[in-house]
This record gives structure tokens, sequence and C-alpha cells, in this order.
């Protein structure tokens, strides 16, 4: 049902059981039949959370493997991109990290300061829009209950708690060969981290990859990409 929610472009967990429990496409698809009951949104984050990171990529493998059986893995142009990932925590959960003291007790705090004895939350709310030097800064905050993830300015200009997801595609057919999360405030990399390889090789290559206003650094063949290793084409492809 979580794959199904992948392929049909649904977000949350609510959506994913109101499909399978609507469609008689679906309910086929998964073994259950018409008066059968199917299970709803809090079963599936009960069971998705109980999946640890090596059964994630377990499958992660094994899809990579059919992939290369199906020659869907050409290696031959890699791009490498970057993007900022919304966290599951509330920015309003946020905790000073000196004194555990909350956004709204710091608030009245301020607000007392400025003359305000006994400010209701509209007067809170009035005083937060418009007090100057105004910032959260990930050295003095942070959520007690995602402790990793940091108050970051999304692309849209809103602000949240976020990560920083990296992702490498191979170009010619669109399949990911490596995914990782990092904290938000990391710089973007030119590479996914421990996963990739290099071994030296007189074959090399200077690939422009998208994001990046550069070539990035020469590749060197072959690469090994989640145990997969890429051979270098038989000519030189710059994209």
């Amino acid at each position: 049902m979580l794959l199904l929610g992948y392929f049909e472009k649904l977000d949350s967990e609510r959506e994913i059981a109101w499909r399978c429990a609507d469609s008689l496409a679906l309910r086929a698809f998964l073994g259950y039949r018409v008066d059968e009951g199917t299970p709803d949104h809090s079963s599936l984050s009960r069971t998705r959370n109980r999946i640890d990171l090596e059964t994630h990529q377990a499958v992660f493998d094994w899809v990579l493997k059919r992939l290369t059986e199906q020659g869907l893995l050409k290696g031959q142009t890699l791009g490498i991109d970057a993007s900022t990932l919304e966290a599951d925590a509330a920015l309003k959960s946020i905790v000073r990290r000196d004194n555990g003291q909350n956004y709204r007790e710091f608030l009245v705090e301020l607000a007392k300061a400025s003359g305000i004895e006994t400010p209701t939350a509209e007067e809170l709310a009035k005083f937060d829009r418009k007090r100057k030097g105004k910032s959260a800064s990930n050295d003095d905050w942070f959520n007690p209950h995602d402790p990793d993830a940091k108050i970051t300015k999304m692309k849209d200009g809103r602000t949240h708690l976020a990560y920083k997801n990296e992702h490498a595609v191979d170009l010619d057919t669109g399949a990911i060969v490596a995914a990782e999360i990092h904290l938000a405030t990391r710089g973007t990399p030119r590479r996914c981290g421990a996963r990739w390889k290099r071994r030296p090789s007189p074959c090399r290559k200077s690939v422009k990859m998208p994001g990046c206003r550069r070539p990035a650094r020469p590749r060197a063949w072959p690469i090994r990409v989640n145990n997969y290793i890429f051979r270098p084409p038989s000519r030189t492809r710059l994209s």
C-alpha cells in the first residue's frame, strides 16, 4: 500500500488508505475481496515505523537488481541533485537549548520586558510579527521530538524544520541509483556521500550535473553505487 501511494502520488497515509478501500482494481491487486476491510491509516503508520533502515536498503537494492536485469541502468551519465525536505515536526514546538523554554514562554518574557504585563494570544502574535531582530537560530533552538531537524528557509520562502535530501539519477533512464538524507544546514555536495566510491582509471570524463553552475570533477571509472559497478561507456557523452 505504501508503494501504491508512491505510484499514485498520494501525500498522506489517510489518502492511501481511502484510495485502497475505494478502488476495486487496487483491492484486487492487494488481494482483498470486495466484502473484506483494508488497513486504515493507523495500521500503515505503525507498519512503516517498524520497518528499519536495513530493510529499506534491502528493498532498494532489490529494485536496483531488477533494473539491472532489464537493462535500465546505463551508468553513462549520472545526475546528482539536492533539495530541502520538510520534517514531520512542528516549528511551534521548538524549545531553547539553554533553559528548555518554549517559544510562547520566550515571547511572553519579551512582551513583559516591553511593557505588556499580561499579553493575550492575539497580542503575542501581533508583538511577534512586529518585533525587530526576529530570528530563530539552530544554535539556540531545537525540536525535542526531532532534534536532528533544522530550522530552514524553504525554496518557496517559508520557514520550516527540514532536512536535505540528495539523490543520484541515471539520466538515460530516469532510474534513481542512490538516495540519502542529511542535515538541512549542510552545504550542497557534488556527489552522494559514502555511497560513491571511485577507483583509479585512465578513463576520465567531465560531466555537467543538473543544478551545478560548472562541470563536476572528472569522473573516474568504474563507479560503484550501492554495490553495483558501472563500466565506462564506449564514447564520451556530455549532458
